[in-house]
């Protein structure tokens, strides 16, 4: 199967059903099939099969959670396409490149997500925080409002651009680590829930909002692209702080 059997498009909160439709098109006339929705606001209807134009097995095919966590928990990238910036501080990724990085990650036999939010307030700052990069499409600033399925088509056709070019190169020589797992988007997320729980046991906040700390500490993570054997190793130590967190607990320390 081809690697971009391994990329997913997330709709998160489509509004109305006809957009899901013109994306499944958007998708299917660039070789992709893997559609995912997360809380759609409206079933699928006969507005969204008709405008899928001949995309009826991407929408028949597409699963519906209750979460973006769900829909991305065995990623190991997960790219957030956004309008506009927010407080939520991710690198940012030109349709070009996310599409490059996107194809590579898969060609590695690694699950990878794009993201699409709501048509009218796009991602929310939690779901972006799920999020290992950010992806923006540079629209007229006069003029930036861009439906949902020219945004997906936009991703999809770059997507389509980087794995033709891909298939045109030599195969490159193993990767140093060749073997070892990344982590999936569900451990890293089990590594930050420990990671903050441990912080707030031995008090590392001193008063202070965990915010700001935890969005650094996921940035510095996602750079580190850690494999399945690291999360085990940091989420042990973990551990091991958080005992004796538990034990000067008990001692009054």
């Amino acid at each position: 199967m081809p690697a971009t059997s391994r990329i997913r498009f997330v709709l998160v909160g489509t509004q109305h059903p006809g957009n899901i439709g013109a994306a499944a098109r958007a998708m299917k006339t660039m070789g992709l099939a893997r559609l995912v929705l997360v809380a759609p606001e409206r079933p699928l209807d006969e507005d969204a099969y008709r405008r899928s134009a001949g995309a009826e097995d991407v929408l028949g095919d597409a699963p519906v959670v209750a979460t973006l966590a769900e829909a991305v928990a065995d990623c190991w990238l997960v790219l957030g396409c956004t309008a506009r910036s927010r407080r939520v501080q991710l690198e940012e990724l030109l349709p070009e490149v996310a599409g490059q990085r996107a194809v590579a990650k898969a060609v590695e036999l690694g699950e990878v997500a794009f993201v699409f939010g709501r048509e009218r307030t796009g991602l929310s700052n939690e779901e972006l925080q799920l999020c290992h990069a950010a992806v923006h499409i540079p629209s007229d600033p006069e003029f930036s409002s861009l439906n949902l399925a020219a945004a997906v088509q936009v991703l999809a056709y770059e997507v389509r651009m980087a794995y033709l070019a891909l298939a045109a190169e030599p195969a490159p020589p193993p990767a140093a680590g060749f073997g070892e797992e990344p982590a999936s988007h569900a451990q890293l997320e089990g590594l930050f829930g420990q990671l903050g729980q441990t912080l707030d046991d031995i008090d590392f906040h001193k008063g202070r909002a965990p915010e700001s700390a935890m969005r650094k500490l996921r940035r510095l993570f996602a750079k580190a692209e850690l494999t399945e054997q690291e999360v085990r190793l940091l989420r042990g130590i973990l551990s091991d702080a958080q005992r004796m967190a538990r034990l000067a607990g008990q001692n009054g320390g």
